[in-house]
């Protein structure tokens, strides 16, 4: 793959791709970069053994994946927000209504197991096939729908309560 192959197929996914890490990082948009930022730089690296046995854009979410993952093992402080900008940016537009509705989904996602959050926010914030979410994650697909039965069950008993 040329260097201006890859500019162009990363060109079309960066934004995708920052709001799934976005998402995956309970709306740490600094986080959320750093990670793209890595997941790119990682798969430049890895992009002459890239074989094409599945699409661009599945094979750099799963980095970008395993990204998070290998971020996600690593002891880190917790850091407080003093400026109350850790949260995912809504449209200006947003009502309040609106933006609580957002904090309540942002909120009980934080509080899923890993693997059901990662399933809930391909399938239905990025809108990714069973199968490409299987393949970004590396599980089985029957494993993914189990997954998904599970998250949205346990997204349902959170945001009711």
């Amino acid at each position: 793959m040329t260097e201006e192959r890859f500019i162009d197929l990363v060109r079309v996914e960066q934004e995708p791709l920052r709001r799934f890490l976005l998402a995956l990082c309970g709306g740490d948009s600094a986080l959320a970069d750093d990670l793209a930022q890595d997941a790119i730089a990682r798969a430049y690296v890895a992009s002459g053994s890239y074989l094409g046995l599945s699409s661009f854009r599945t094979w750099l979410f799963r980095i970008a994946y395993n990204c998070y993952v290998d971020y996600s093992r690593k002891k880190h402080p917790e850091l407080v927000p003093i400026d109350g900008k850790d949260t995912l940016n809504l449209p200006a537009e947003e009502t309040s209504d609106a933006a609580f509705r957002y904090q309540q989904i942002n909120q009980a996602l934080e509080r899923l197991p890993e693997k059901e959050k990662a399933v809930i926010i391909l399938f239905y914030f990025e809108d990714r096939s069973i199968k490409e979410t299987a393949s970004i994650l590396g599980i089985p697909s029957g494993t993914v729908k189990y997954h998904l039965s599970m998250g949205r069950a346990h997204l349902k008993k959170l945001i009711s309560l």
